[in-house]
């Protein structure tokens, strides 16, 4: 299984000194308007915050994919070029429709060269 890197998991020193590396690696969850039980839920994630990241043939961002806990929600996935081999933040908006009452989102970004990394999880809490 290939490592998971994890923004928490970074020294803190560690982290200041690689903050760039770090920033445009981890993936943002932002979850638009309110959670409501079976109605569509925009759920944004995007890869770095502050720094943006390569899109070269060699070295971009391959895929986002979403969870709830342990259980694949979405994925979206890209090729070379996609954002016009320009450093950017790649980004996607999932549609989602929660089904229960608690949502623990959790993103992973994949980059070709640099691997995994998970965002932080975000608690959702879905009204009726």
């Amino acid at each position: 299984m290939p490592k998971i890197n994890k923004y928490v998991d970074i020294d803190t020193v560690e982290r200041e000194a690689k903050k760039d590396l770090i920033d445009r690696h981890s993936p943002f969850i932002t979850v638009e308007g309110v959670a409501k039980k079976c109605e569509m839920l925009p759920v944004k994630v995007k890869m770095g915050n502050e720094y943006t990241h390569p899109d070269d043939f060699d070295h971009y961002i391959e895929s986002i994919t979403l969870f709830d806990g342990e259980t694949k929600l979405a994925m979206a996935t890209f090729v070379p070029g996609t954002l016009g081999n320009e450093k950017s933040h790649a980004e996607v908006t999932f549609n989602i429709r929660p089904m229960k009452n608690k949502l623990n989102l959790i993103a992973h970004g994949y980059c070709t060269k640099h691997g995994i990394w998970e965002s932080t999880p975000v608690v959702v809490e879905v009204a009726e």
